[in-house]
């Protein structure tokens, strides 16, 4: 079966009534936890991008493990954790706040990547990834995060 487009798609649900509706929006989370996640950031998170923030930088900070280095799986499954959280919301200041918590675990635990160099290779990713967001966000903020990021390159020397 092949997917129809965001557009038919969008022209279907209008013609929908209500409870047609949420009983498609119920089925789609009942296929993948994906769908459910999204659904539950949707409708109980996006209120409240700063708490939702919070909470991933949380999930974060459970994830990194207490030691002083870090394996490449561990890193691996907490970036793509991040990420999926991060295109749940779409706001770039949710997204650089939560990147640089990231980054800033790393320094403050002083976890270091040894002779790893994908390891390595995922933090500095991630330092690009944040100099993107910080240029589109407004220019007041771009200051604010920049500031925030001081101290983040050590890890890559």
């Amino acid at each position: 079966m092949k997917a129809a487009t965001v557009s038919e798609l969008k022209k279907a649900l209008v013609r929908l009534d209500h409870d047609d509706l949420l009983d498609a929006c119920l089925r789609l989370a009942k296929f993948k936890v994906d769908n459910k996640e999204l659904l539950t950031y949707l409708l109980m998170k996006s209120a409240d991008e700063q708490a939702y923030a919070r909470e991933v930088c949380d999930d974060i900070d459970e994830q990194i493990p207490p030691a002083r280095s870090i394996h490449k799986k561990t890193m691996r499954k907490i970036v793509r954790s991040m990420e999926k959280c991060l295109r749940y919301s779409g706001d770039k200041e949710t997204e650089l706040h939560v990147r640089i918590h990231f980054c800033r675990e790393f320094v403050d635990r002083g976890i270091r990547f040894g002779n790893c160099r994908v390891s390595a290779n995922m933090y500095a990713a991630q330092m690009k990834k944040i100099e993107k967001a910080i240029d589109k966000v407004h220019p007041d903020l771009q200051f604010d995060f920049r500031h925030e990021m001081q101290g983040l390159e050590s890890l890559l020397r």
